[in-house]
């Protein structure tokens, strides 16, 4: 059985594809990917905020582009395969937030989280598979503890998380006798600027951390490098048998 904590976690000429790379959990986990030997593609739509990832290791390199847009998924992939003539591990990180009570419900705002937290992975996961055959790679997604956790006042971003941790166990199964593993990692509140892109205020994002913080029994706000380690380990081609998991990593708020 292999023992994944007695050596250093090894992607030595891997090649990953890792969305919402230019900032937070992203960017750790592409950090963290280059330094185990992979070969990084960060995606995201800040450009300038890519190559500031970038310019944290060599092996990251960046593709500026809305997963969003038409075509953006197969663009993502055959720029990595056409770069190193492979595909091993694809990261569903890019997400976003939103705060909208049911008494404020918004068509617009329900479109646009679904699409960027449930059907650009969709997208992406589909486009990657064919590589991911090949390789007996795997799919990371990223969710929340409120893909299963209530979180009054948000419910929608809720259930979009919710809504991934279910396509992750239904891929794992469905994809488990070819050999492509796919599991989910489920952060807390972990600090990264999310709730600003959501519009909240800084005066309001300090009131809802230290909220927060006094909820979590660790006492403190997940780090993306905190987040990062378990989608490494997640990933590990050593960890062949852990398919279809939803990992928690949260201080304990799931436990309260």
């Amino acid at each position: 059985m292999p023992d994944l904590s007695s050596s250093p976690l090894s992607f030595a000429d891997r090649v990953a594809v890792v969305t919402g790379a230019g900032s937070g959990i992203g960017r750790a986990t592409a950090v963290a990917l280059a330094e185990a030997g992979a070969h990084v593609l960060g995606v995201g739509r800040r450009k300038d905020a890519l190559e500031e990832t970038a310019g944290k290791h060599p092996g990251i390199e960046t593709l500026p582009l809305d997963i969003c847009g038409d075509g953006a998924a197969d663009t993502v992939v055959s720029t990595a395969v056409e770069r190193w003539g492979r595909l091993d591990l694809l990261v569903n990180n890019a997400g976003a937030a939103a705060i909208m009570p049911l008494a404020e419900t918004d068509r617009a705002v329900i479109s646009n989280l679904f699409e960027l937290n449930v059907t650009a992975p969709s997208l992406l996961a589909y486009a990657a598979l064919p590589y991911l055959r090949e390789t007996s790679g795997s799919i990371v997604n990223v969710s929340s503890t409120y893909g299963h956790r209530p979180l009054a006042g948000a419910a929608h971003y809720a259930a979009t998380k919710s809504a991934l941790e279910q396509l992750t166990r239904s891929w794992a199964l469905e994809l488990a006798g070819e050999g492509v593993r796919v599991n989910a990692i489920a952060p807390g509140p972990t600090e990264t600027d999310v709730l600003a892109a959501a519009g909240l205020s800084e005066g309001a994002i300090r009131e809802l951390r230290a909220a927060e913080r006094g909820q979590i029994p660790t006492g403190r706000l997940g780090d993306p490098a905190d987040v990062a380690t378990w989608i490494l380990r997640l990933a590990d081609p050593r960890a062949s048998q852990v398919t279809g998991q939803v990992l928690t990593i949260d201080g304990g708020l799931d436990l309260t």
